[in-house]
């Protein structure tokens, strides 16, 4: 739906110039979605259609279906999973035993989730994922059957993004959902700091019976740029260390199942 100039109640930028730059700053944090960037500066789809061809075209940033994505703001894959690998695997292994042999299972991209798939190996499972790391480490393994939606590779992070991987994540369910963040606030609200990826995370949530945040427990003092979902859709969380005192009253409301790997 195009958002006409002054809509969603975002800033007015009159000059394109000063636009333009706001527009490369928000997408430098992680990457963009249209329509966002739309609802945030108050203009038109087509507008920020046009500002964002004209920085692709400069080599300020890397165009996807509905949005765009930063060339370098975003570590790459390779650095970022070897921080705090121990507790990610910690995180990994608690996280696979919650699951049944014969179940399907939705794994988003990331880190910690990408460890809960190594420690699915030799289970009789069904796995749906939008993470290209993900498959590469669940292909040699002839139990588990591999389901990929399709969609526009993001080669930094190694995933998949765009309607067409939202679209097929519509028409699927599974009985759980690993899902990734880049924060958590005081609330249980879940957030990234990657745009494009956030409807695919949505997509994921819908499609998923019992959703579990695996979330090391630094997340949980961080922040994010899009949220991704309330406390009401987590089911549980595993984390690594016990989760601060800011948390517990939302985690109580919300009857969230907590694990400490």
């Amino acid at each position: 739906m195009n958002v006409a100039p002054g809509a969603g109640g975002g800033p007015r930028h009159r000059v394109p110039a000063q636009r333009r730059r706001e527009i490369l700053r928000a997408v430098r944090s992680g990457s963009a979605h249209v329509t966002d960037l739309a609802e945030r500066f108050g203009v038109s789809e087509m507008t920020v259609r046009r500002d964002l061809r004209e920085l692709a075209q400069d080599g300020k940033l890397e165009r996807v279906r509905g949005g765009a994505v930063s060339g370098g703001a975003e570590p790459p894959f390779e650095e970022t999973v070897v921080e705090r690998f121990p507790a990610k695997d910690r995180i990994g292994a608690a996280a696979a035993g919650l699951v049944l042999d014969g179940q399907t299972v939705m794994i988003d991209i990331g880190t910690t989730t990408l460890q809960a798939a190594h420690h699915l190996h030799g289970r009789r499972l069904t796995v749906v994922t939008t993470s290209l790391a993900v498959y590469e480490e669940l292909v040699p393994d002839r139990a588990i059957e591999l389901l990929l939606p399709g969609g526009v590779v993001r080669r930094n992070y190694r995933s998949l993004v765009g309607v067409v991987a939202e679209d097929s994540l519509r028409q699927l369910r599974a009985d759980v959902l690993f899902l990734g963040t880049s924060a958590v606030d005081e609330r249980l609200a879940v957030w990234d700091s990657t745009m494009v990826e956030v409807p695919i995370k949505r997509a994921m949530i819908a499609a998923a019976e019992s959703v579990v945040l695996l979330a090391d427990a630094e997340k949980f003092s961080r922040s994010g740029v899009v949220r991704i979902c309330e406390a009401g859709a987590i089911d549980h969380i595993v984390t690594d260390d016990a989760l601060p005192d800011s948390v517990r009253a939302a985690i109580d409301d919300a009857g969230i199942g907590v694990t400490i790997a």
